[in-house]
């Protein structure tokens, strides 16, 4: 009698995921730094959507390091501690440039003075820098490792678990985002786990919904692709 075996994880959507927060915070400092001194509306929309992928990336982490590094650390020999804690230190400097981003952004928001506009571009671009490398060494090492050690039930979780922290009203620009350089089989697969209405609506509404925001953030529909 046949042994069934259990799916494993599914990690195409991490690298979509990868490439979004790369595009995203890659193209973040020159827009934080375009806003003219005192232009307040302007750096009011600019914050938000900094605060939005700040969110984005801390909500990302916050399920890796509650559902991934435990199962891995458990379930693999040492060589995978190694590089588990790696990202685990990893995620500790993305937290505290993360906290300064946070920080500096709620200081520039009131008054778009340039003190604070300069010091908020040079935390993203800080925060992008370990981001780059942070993203890479998963791609490279903990991807082929969670394809041997979690199953697609726990991959599913842990992107439930992520897409919690983000507002329902926030979801449609947030897949939207993702399906902008994302793999057309890769989304439908995502997809497959929403609710029927997201479903048959979030192919159509996502992609539109991020061009409209695109437009206003950066003054096109079609902003420069990840160059990592």
């Amino acid at each position: 009698m046949a042994i069934e075996q259990v799916p494993m994880a599914d990690i195409r959507d991490m690298y979509m995921a990868h490439i979004l927060m790369r595009r995203e915070f890659g193209l973040a400092p020159a827009v934080v730094r375009a806003v003219d001194e005192g232009d307040v509306s302007r750096a009011d929309l600019v914050a938000d959507h900094i605060e939005l992928i700040s969110d984005l990336v801390h909500s990302h982490h916050a399920a890796e390091d509650a559902l991934l590094w435990p199962k891995l650390l458990d379930r693999g020999s040492e060589e995978v501690a190694d590089i588990v804690h790696l990202m685990e230190g990893h995620h500790e400097a993305i937290d505290a440039a993360y906290q300064e981003v946070r920080r500096e952004v709620g200081l520039w928001r009131a008054t778009a003075g340039v003190v604070h506009r300069d010091a908020l571009a040079d935390a993203l671009e800080k925060l992008n820098v370990v981001l780059v490398e942070h993203t890479a060494l998963e791609e490279q090492h903990i991807l082929p490792l969670a394809e041997k050690y979690i199953t697609a039930a726990e991959w599913q979780e842990l992107g439930t678990h992520a897409m919690a922290g983000v507002p329902k009203k926030k979801l449609p620009l947030a897949f939207g985002m993702a399906m902008y350089e994302g793999d057309p089989e890769v989304i439908k697969e995502v997809l497959s786990f929403a609710p029927l209405m997201a479903r048959l609506t979030m192919p159509f509404v996502g992609p539109r919904v991020y061009a409209s925001y695109a437009r206003r953030l950066y003054g096109t529909a079609t902003p420069p692709r990840s160059a990592a």
